[in-house]
């Protein structure tokens, strides 16, 4: 029976999904403790495992060359920008995974953020603690225009919930999806159209070569004055001095990010500021979805392909 090693934390603290896999594999490493796993501890916990169910730790060409027993991963999640995929396909390594498992939880959250946004509710709620009462007026969601970038999983998830608040939606994806436009009143338009006609701008695009660094200075400058932007995709995408730029004068009414380029980030002066909400890369992890995702994490130990002919590259989020 193969050896299975899993790198994620919170995989490896769920009573029910320990069991699950030692009901298929007795012989598991579990990751347990609160230190992060990468470059040579990564390679060392990973050792004499023929399988392996990860999360946000790097993949790259020096780990598979480290790990030749190393046969299969299993994704835990669905982003697959932490792992050289052509250098997995050159080692021959079997890829496990399944995009828009999260769809529902990171759809919730990237509404939260709107509306958390729109109402002043981190603002306020740290005028509270310090004892004032300020009331500030804000808008609603039910009447802005919102601009998805990214109509994968997650983005047609978000758009059929914007719809049903009334929201006049726009979404912007290199993939033509006219069916689903046409059936849920969404209107597909260039990024530089986007980003000038949205209240809020939302991106739900994987981080591959052809999206980091996608919303530029320049193009984050097409925004409307008083706009809104959230990030619950991935970290790079966005130029975090630029945004921090147009947050501290007023260009931007107020920016909620779930994801960064370095995580845990360390912009301490962004991260303060009173109209930036940030999370700590949460946008998966509700109850329900930490336990979807790892049994299609389990399932993929079994269930998976050498990635190559476009499979997974450019998998959407």
């Amino acid at each position: 029976m193969p050896r299975v090693a899993v790198t994620t934390r919170s995989f490896s603290r769920h009573p029910a999904l320990r069991a699950e896999l030692l009901k298929r594999y007795p012989e598991v490493s579990f990751h347990e403790d609160e230190r992060r796993l990468d470059g040579r501890a990564l390679i060392a916990f990973l050792k004499g495992h023929e399988k392996a169910i990860t999360g946000l730790e790097k993949l790259d060409d020096s780990l598979f060359s480290a790990l030749p027993e190393l046969r299969t991963v299993s994704k835990y999640g669905v982003g697959i920008d932490m792992i050289d995929l052509p250098a997995m396909g050159r080692h021959g390594v079997r890829l496990g995974w399944q995009g828009g498992v999260n769809r529902r939880s990171v759809a919730e959250l990237t509404i939260c953020f709107m509306i958390a946004a729109l109402r002043h509710v981190p603002s306020d709620n740290r005028s509270v603690r310090d004892g004032g009462w300020q009331r500030p007026v804000g808008r609603l969601l039910s009447t802005r225009t919102v601009g998805i970038i990214g109509c994968g999983f997650v983005g047609k998830d978000l758009a059929v919930l914007l719809r049903s608040f009334g929201c006049r939606v726009l979404a912007h994806d290199l993939l033509p999806f006219p069916e689903f436009y046409a059936a849920h009143g969404v209107k597909p338009v260039g990024l530089d159209q986007l980003l000038r006609d949205a209240d809020i701008v939302t991106v739900h695009v994987p981080l591959d070569r052809t999206t980091r660094g996608l919303l530029t200075a320049e193009r984050l400058a097409l925004m409307n004055r008083g706009a809104i932007l959230v990030n619950a995709a991935r970290g790079g995408i966005i130029d975090e001095s630029a945004l921090k730029a147009m947050l501290k004068d007023g260009r931007l009414a107020a920016a909620a990010f779930d994801v960064f380029a370095s995580e845990p980030p360390t912009d301490t002066e962004l991260l303060t500021l009173p109209n930036f909400l940030a999370t700590s890369h949460i946008g998966g992890n509700s109850e329900e979805t930490v336990l979807a995702m790892g049994m299609v994490a389990i399932a993929g130990l079994d269930e998976n392909r050498v990635p190559g002919n476009g499979w997974p590259e450019g998998a959407g989020v």
